[in-house]
């Protein structure tokens, strides 16, 4: 059967009434740097939810204080973290539309943290703090961070976990050659520490509740892993329990996560494409998808299961609705708002 952007999509026991996926996008909000997400969190994203897209992803929430980008970012390394949480749930669920959180430690890339931690004492860049060496012991117990991470998100009610294993931070440290200088058990085997994050991760949730995992699929670095390498890497991810992957790009070296190439759009689908053939693993796609005839050839033309759309949802907080009519495909619009899509 064709499929389309307003298709549902079921994996495991998530059921999407479509296939549009708000990207995570970081919104440095937090108030009191307590971690405590905020009534304009609530609003933000429950508001996408009205918009119309099926499936929120929280933005990039941490593990411990230190492992935050800024002391601004969302945190979920104390249960005091879990009713604001609840209530952005509650409300996303009551338009429609299920929610994601991205649990993730930035590594050496915490910007405000006095000294950073990482798999190896490589600074980002030359502008950066040179971070610490995690010891063997302290990757251990980063495990067993995340594990109560996820174990509070599932509290909190979320419809499914995403690991955070791209853009250079602390897992992507870790399967990095040019990040990762290490010559114990987690030097050796680059994705070890990743693998115990999924373990972990997988014990805490429920069975049917899918395990998403967003990875950078390629470098663009000197020295650093290609399309072929991500691919390896993602297969022993995917053993390991991960369901889906959400495929981004760039991040490490000097490379930002917007560097290039993404100056065209669709930049990052192939990449999707290659990973969802070679695993046969459902997967999102993102970057510079918010051209909604794109996206939705990229659905139909079966390159990928899902769409993340971020900059254009952060513009438009009803681009799904705005989709639906471009694309001539039924969606559910607000009686509220009926009005201003009849014509």
């Amino acid at each position: 059967m064709q499929q389309d952007l307003f298709k549902p999509f079921k994996i495991k026991d998530l059921e999407l009434k479509n296939r549009i996926v708000m990207s995570p996008m970081c919104m440095y909000s937090v108030e009191k740097k307590d971690g405590i997400a905020t009534d304009w969190h609530y609003v933000h994203y429950v508001t996408r939810a009205i918009g119309g897209a099926g499936f929120i992803m929280i933005e990039m929430t941490d593990v411990e204080p230190d492992g935050r980008i800024s002391d601004f970012d969302l945190g979920l390394w104390s249960d005091d973290h879990i009713p604001a949480l609840k209530k952005i749930v509650e409300g996303i669920h009551a338009q429609g539309a299920k929610v994601g959180i991205q649990i993730a430690h930035a590594g050496r890339k915490a910007e405000d943290a006095e000294l950073p931690v990482a798999p190896s004492a490589i600074p980002f860049d030359e502008n950066s703090k040179i971070p610490r060496e995690l010891t063997t012991k302290e990757v251990k117990e980063m495990v067993e961070k995340f594990r109560l991470a996820v174990r509070r998100a599932v509290k909190a009610g979320f419809d499914t976990i995403e690991i955070h294993g791209a853009h250079g931070y602390l897992i992507h440290q870790f399967h990095s050659p040019l990040t990762n200088k290490r010559t114990d058990e987690y030097g050796k085997d680059f994705t070890k520490f990743g693998r115990e994050i999924i373990k972990a991760s997988k014990e805490e949730m429920p069975s049917g509740m899918p395990l998403l995992m967003r990875i950078s699929a390629k470098e663009y670095v000197d020295g650093g892993y290609d399309i072929d390498g991500s691919i390896r890497f993602a297969k022993e991810y995917q053993e390991a329990g991960v369901d889906m992957f959400d495929i981004s790009s760039g991040g490490e070296g000097q490379i930002a996560a917007w560097g290039r190439p993404g100056t065209h759009a669709a930049y990052q689908a192939p990449l999707a494409r290659k990973i969802k053939e070679a695993l046969n693993v459902p997967v999102i796609a993102v970057g510079r998808l918010e051209d909604a005839i794109l996206a939705n050839a990229i659905i139909g033309n079966e390159e990928a299961d899902l769409i993340a759309v971020g900059r254009g949802m952060l513009r438009n907080p009803y681009w799904a609705l705005e989709a639906s009519k471009q694309l001539r495909k039924e969606a559910i619009i607000p009686k509220q708002y009926e009005d201003g899509f009849r014509h």
